[in-house]
């Protein structure tokens, strides 16, 4: 059994960093524990890490100690309390001790957001499932991202892209070749006339259009013009400055 130094005892596992050879964790310029693994990632809430060794991928705690016993091909970080995994029958989500949060199985899930989790499933169908591995909603799509702001965007195999809600209902009801989730209640989105920000109605924030545009930060985003000049835009798609 790994052991641990004794100056790691009561420690915050935020205090640890990833050692410069990716084999075990520092504490002070000091290893923190004696293990050492193929490659680990760094701590992140509930006090665990990714580990990797001869047998696949886990988590360790603070002590360099594995939190389960199991194994996995593939491993990942917790978010609202579990962890994506690959095992050899698919891909599902655990609780810290190791155990499965659900029954089901798929060919790949994604993070936690807000109470829902996009997976896909063996027929390479995206959807989101809800607590218990249940899917949230009826409908599936050739694609799913994550939901923020209380809305994820779907895609239909036509190319064209909208917001839902965590019923899965609609949001907007309007269809775009390529669009991004909310941020402080915009989302970015390209029609046929180019790229700009609409609203959670999913109505256009402002006439003009862009090569390019950013999300709004504090009320103002970064914009490429159609000529190329790159511009700071305020959330009515007006100029305040040019940048080049």
């Amino acid at each position: 059994m790994p052991t641990m130094h004794s100056e790691t005892t009561g420690l915050k596992w935020s205090a640890l960093a990833v050692a410069s050879d990716n084999t075990h964790h520092m504490l002070d310029g000091k290893p923190a524990y004696t293990s050492r693994f193929l490659s680990v990632d760094k701590f992140r809430s509930p006090g665990l890490a990714v580990a990797r060794d001869e047998r696949g991928m886990f988590h360790i705690n603070p002590q360099g100690v594995p939190a389960y016993s199991a194994t996995f091909l593939q491993a990942f970080g917790f978010y609202e309390g579990v962890a994506a995994v690959q095992a050899s029958d698919g891909w599902l989500h655990i609780h810290p001790d190791g155990t499965a949060a659900y029954e089901s199985r798929f060919d790949w899930v994604g993070n936690w957001q807000q109470a829902h989790c996009v997976v896909r499933d063996f027929q390479g169908r995206y959807f989101h499932i809800k607590e218990g591995g249940n899917a949230a909603y009826a409908e599936r799509y050739a694609y799913a991202g994550d939901f923020r702001e209380d809305a994820a965007v779907v895609q239909q195999s036509n190319g064209l892209a909208t917001h839902i809600d965590a019923h899965g209902h609609l949001l907007h009801g309007k269809w775009y070749p390529a669009l991004d989730v909310y941020h402080k209640g915009f989302a970015r989105a390209r029609d046929d006339r180019g790229w700009h920000h609409i609203n959670r109605s999913g109505q256009a924030a402002y006439e003009r259009r862009f090569m390019e545009v950013d999300a709004f930060y504090n009320g103002q985003a970064w914009a490429k013009d159609v000529d190329g000049s790159a511009l700071i835009i305020n959330q009515r798609g007006e100029v305040l400055r040019t940048l080049q």
